[in-house]
């Protein structure tokens, strides 16, 4: 399978479990679903060596299909407000969560590799004080080949909302950090409010913006879709980019472990190096005929032996029958 770009979906779902368990399993066919205000509560109770009752684990929801990435808090104060979950199929892109780089709770920043090209992805999410603006403003980061940085960003402006007459400082402020990433405002396809209240006399706004590497073919291309917001007061943006083209494995050959098939690949290996014969290898070109008449017998042992499966996570050592 060839990879040359990443299908994205971004929303805050306003602490709503239910919104991210129905967006994990609706939303599959994405690669990348950015998350701002996550619910951060009790998922079930674990064996504690503390505490014969069990201790609560508390995060966010996880899914068989998705890799999760998330900022743990060091106490309650400090609970993330922004997650990403990476569809399964591109684990071999080696998708990491950067905190050695941005360590925020409003701030989600993860890498990953295409053909050995290393670009990032940055989720946010601004509170009321725009917390995160000014930890980006004042901190020296550098970031090279950042793709894309999109959340909820809880500021009204003239600039991406066109009901709205006044310009901001705070705008000015993001705009300069996004300049210093290399990344512009990307105008959507359908340029419509992305936040409905529910509250009377509370106005409808545009505070979720996406922003796109300076150049890139995509910007003004993401879409906003009102239909799709679940219980959220906030709707969706999705946006397809491009990245450096990678060839995924998505199947192997294997040998089950202590299978039949293992047993007869082993007795046709002894076999072969019984039957080598070394007394014919009198100089190089013999050698090197030998060395190769064993390899062949060698990867014909192998195929006539191995299953083709496809790589899941359930690929994984410990799982077995007994999961399913």
């Amino acid at each position: 399978m060839i990879v040359d770009n990443l299908k994205i979906i971004s929303q805050n779902v306003c602490k709503n479990a239910f919104s991210i368990n129905s967006i994990l399993e609706i939303y599959s066919h994405f690669d990348i679903i950015l998350l701002q205000e996550p619910p951060w509560s009790i998922i079930h109770s674990i064996p504690s060596s503390t505490c014969h009752k069990g201790e609560n684990l508390i995060r966010s929801p996880n899914h068989s299909n998705w890799l999760s990435f998330v900022r743990h808090p060091i106490n309650q104060s400090d609970r993330p407000r922004v997650m990403a979950y990476v569809n399964i199929h591109l684990s071999s892109l080696y998708f990491s969560l950067q905190k050695d780089i941005i360590n925020h709770k409003d701030i989600l920043l993860i890498s990953f590799f295409s053909n050995n090209i290393c670009s990032y992805i940055m989720n946010v999410y601004s509170d009321s004080s725009h917390s995160a603006l000014k930890y980006l403003k004042d901190t020296e980061v550098n970031i090279n080949n950042l793709l894309i940085m999109t959340g909820d960003f809880n500021i009204r402006d003239c600039l991406w909302d066109s009901s709205f007459l006044h310009h901001s400082s705070i705008s000015e402020d993001l705009l300069i950090i996004t300049d210093s990433f290399d990344l512009e405002l990307s105008t959507p396809t359908n340029p419509i409010l992305t936040r409905y209240s529910d509250t009377i006399g509370e106005s409808d706004l545009v505070i979720n913006l996406m922003f796109l590497h300076s150049g890139s073919r995509e910007l003004n291309k993401h879409i906003i879709h009102p239909d799709r917001r679940l219980s959220s007061d906030h709707v969706p943006l999705t946006i397809t980019i491009p990245i450096t083209k990678e060839f995924i494995h998505s199947s192997k050959l294997k040998i089950p472990k202590n299978s039949k098939e293992e047993e007869i690949f082993v007795k046709e290996i002894i076999n072969i190096f019984k039957a080598l014969n070394t007394l014919s290898i009198i100089n190089h070109e013999s050698l090197e005929y030998t060395i190769n008449s064993l390899a062949t017998r060698i990867e014909q042992a192998w195929l006539s032996n191995t299953k083709n499966i496809n790589i899941t996570k359930h690929s994984k050592k410990w799982w077995n029958n007994n999961c399913n």
